[in-house]
Formats: structure tokens, C-alpha cells, sequence
């Protein structure tokens, strides 16, 4: 995993995709964040995308067939993509 790692007592519940570059939602592609208290975790299963923190646009991270990132609540980033790939993101957050 890249960029850290869940909370304990995270569940899923909730999983979006497999997108590739047909279907990839053009909201991904700009600056967003996760809802407070919603963690993310996208994984890429096939090609490869950047991932971009907005706090550090000049330092993307590559990421390859089974690399994740940990995405946390309210943290702005999007994705820049080239080529072809398949994505899935699951959330979490901690049961109620």
C-alpha cells in the first residue's frame, strides 16, 4: 500500500468500478476529496495511472498492476491517466 494504511475498525461499504479509460469517471480527473470520516482505497488492476496529492502536484506517484493508495477523508487529489487500465476503489469508514 502507498501512502499509508486504514484505521483500525474500518469496514467497507461501498465498491466503485472496474473503470478503465471508456468508462473512468472525468470527476477523477479533477481535484476532489473523500467525505469526512470516508476513507478510499484505489487499486489498480491492470496498466498504470499517477496519483496526485494536491498539497504535491510535482510529485506523482506512479502506481503499477496491484499497487493501492490509502486515501484519507478531506485530503484533495485526482488522477492523471495515459493509456489504457483498470481501477477499483473501495470505502471505508467506521461502523455506526
Amino acid at each position: 500500500m502507498t501512502d499509508g494504511r486504514l484505521p483500525d475498525g474500518c469496514e467497507a461499504y461501498r465498491r466503485l468500478g472496474p473503470f478503465t479509460a471508456a468508462t473512468l469517471p472525468s470527476g477523477l480527473l479533477r481535484a476532489h476529496a473523500l467525505k469526512p470520516g470516508c476513507w478510499g482505497v484505489l487499486t489498480i488492476a491492470a496498466g498504470r495511472i499517477d496519483f496526485v496529492w494536491e498539497a504535491a502536484p510535482d510529485r506523482p506517484i506512479r502506481l503499477r498492476v496491484s499497487d493501492d493508495v490509502v486515501i484519507p477523508p478531506e485530503r484533495r487529489h485526482h488522477i492523471a491517466v495515459d493509456g489504457e487500465f483498470t481501477l477499483e476503489i473501495c470505502l471505508y469508514r467506521h461502523p455506526e
